[in-house]
This record gives structure tokens, C-alpha cells and sequence, in this order.
């Protein structure tokens, strides 16, 4: 796992892009999708909330989205706290997927720690673990090497 700093929508087309999600689905079978890069993806595909809805009915896990998209769950509902046992589940998902469909590059925001309010620190090790340097995390924070 690397991280970079930029932004995410810049590399739409050329890698496959993670969405962090939750699991819940309104009583008309549509995803919630939140603010962040969640809520940028929804406005840039409207159709994404009816797509992982029908997808959820299968449980609350990582799915491909379609349009180059990645369903990455962090919590289980938009009025819930982001939970770091379904953070590191997502992240085996997601690790056993891109290997399964062959992707070469994966990027995904900090799960959890944007508007979820997650340290990076509590999160970083949990990706790290198991994810290797076919994926990027970014942020428009510097990363920072030690």
C-alpha cells in the first residue's frame, strides 16, 4: 500500500476507484450514499444508489460497482460510527478481489477518517496488512515518509 495526495476523480478511467459506503438500503431498495467521495460518486453516477442497493441484499461487503467503481464499506449505517473490524474486512475483500479481476491499480480515500473522524493512525495498519502496493491511498494531505 502507498499513499499519495491528490485527487481522487483524477484517476477515474486509468485505475479502479474505491467508494466508501455503509449498508444502508432505503424501503424503495436504493444504497444510502454520504458525503464525501460517496456522495461525489453519486452525483457523478445517479444510477449508483439503485446498483448497490440491488448489491446489498447480499450483505454489506465490497462490490464491484461497475464504471471502474468499488463498493468499500466502513460502516453499517450513515448514522453509525465507522467500524475498523468492517474497515479490515473491506480491506481483504477488497485485496481478494482486485486479485480475482486482475486490477493493477486500486485507490481509495482514508476509510473512515474523512467525515467518519477515524485517526489515520488506528486506520493505516489495518490496510496495510493487507493490502499491497497495487493500492493507493490518497488524500490532499502530504503524505508523510518517515
Amino acid at each position: 500500500m502507498r499513499e499519495i495526495c491528490g485527487d481522487i476523480w483524477e484517476h477515474l478511467g486509468t485505475a479502479v476507484i474505491a467508494i466508501t459506503t455503509n449498508g444502508l438500503v432505503t424501503k424503495k431498495g436504493l444504497a444510502v450514499f454520504g458525503r464525501g467521495c460517496a456522495g461525489q460518486a453519486e452525483e457523478r453516477f445517479p444510477n449508483l444508489p439503485e446498483r448497490l442497493g440491488t448489491l446489498l441484499a447480499g450483505g454489506n461487503h465490497v462490490y464491484p460497482l461497475g464504471d471502474g467503481l468499488v463498493s468499500f464499506p466502513v460502516e453499517h449505517s450513515p448514522y453509525e460510527n465507522p467500524d475498523l473490524r468492517l474497515i479490515e474486512r473491506s480491506a481483504r475483500e477488497l485485496a481478494a478481489l482486485a486479485e480475482a479481476e486482475g486490477w493493477a491499480r486500486v485507490i481509495l480515500p482514508r476509510p473512515g477518517c474523512g467525515g467518519g473522524g477515524l485517526p489515520w493512525e488506528d486506520v493505516k495498519p489495518l490496510l496495510e496488512h493487507h493490502l499491497d502496493d497495487r493500492f493507493l491511498v490518497i488524500t490532499c494531505e502530504t503524505p508523510r515518509h518517515p
